[in-house]
């Protein structure tokens, strides 16, 4: 399988389908009520506090500004409400993505073992174990991946307010977030086989343009009306079949496990 964006866009998709066959759809009512709930209020923040928001985080217009410098002055305003409505949209959706990801993590993890039983016949999680124990592993590795979250989400957060460097800033962010949902969903799947959270990185990066076609079909998804209340459990669904498909190949090679300045173990 070619590791290029493309073919994690159509794993994305491929998620779809699935999670409204016979022998998934039950595990899916859970995350989709989290989604759908937690979605709803991010939709109604953006309606109701936007645009306050980012009146905030723009200066105002100097009155004693000459006209050819007030011109200037709008125009340098304008690039950065258009900046920060970006960089705060994403933040926003990829916020309530991370909350309705650690409330549904136990029931993630059951979704995914539906789609890899599905798809394999093998059932990667034994059935003897209890929903006590996968819900606190669960919320342990959400915890990780909160933790990796903040360690480049506060640079970037910083970079939004230095000039001149802050007009990529968007970019950075959206690539950021697709990385880090890419990690979020195969995280289910790569973790029922028993993968520590450094090791999902590390086969991640081996395949980094599959997976950021993959996390940035998510990412987009999150900004699409109806389609975002679907987001959790379609990328969990596709990312298991990405994961038995594209990725399980190489679990000897992952298995190696190289040293990583940000591991959280």
């Amino acid at each position: 399988m070619p590791s290029n964006p493309l073919s994690g866009i159509k794993f994305f998709f491929q998620g779809i389908p699935m999670i409204f066959s016979a022998e998934v759809k039950k595990y899916v009512v859970v995350p989709l009520l989290i989604n759908i709930i937690l979605f709803a209020g991010a939709i109604y923040l953006l309606a109701t506090q936007f645009e306050m928001l980012i009146n905030w985080l723009t200066p105002d217009m100097p009155g004693w500004l000459p006209d050819f410098f007030n011109a200037i002055f709008e125009w340098f305003i304008g690039l950065l409400w258009v900046v920060f409505a970006a960089v705060v949209l994403i933040i926003i959706f990829f916020g309530f993505t991370i909350i309705a990801n650690i409330i549904g993590a136990p029931f993630n993890t059951y979704l995914a073992a539906a789609v890899e039983y599905k798809l394999t016949g093998v059932q990667p999680i034994d059935p003897r174990t209890s929903l006590v124990k996968i819900t606190i592993e669960s919320i342990g590795s959400e915890i990780k991946k909160l933790i990796y979250f903040l360690i480049w989400a506060i640079p970037l957060l910083i970079i939004s307010f230095v000039p001149v460097i802050n007009v990529i800033n968007p970019v950075l962010w959206a690539v950021f977030s697709a990385w880090m949902l890419a990690l979020q969903y195969t995280d289910y799947p790569l973790g029922n086989r028993g993968y520590t959270f450094s090791k999902i990185r590390y086969t991640l990066s081996e395949h980094k343009m599959l997976s950021l076609g993959f996390g940035g079909s998510a990412t987009l998804a999150t900004m699409i009306p109806i389609l975002n209340f679907l987001v959790m459990p379609v990328s969990v669904a596709g990312a298991t079949i990405m994961a038995v498909k594209a990725l399980n190949k190489d679990d000897d090679l992952a298995d190696k496990n190289k040293s990583d300045p940000l591991i959280v173990r």
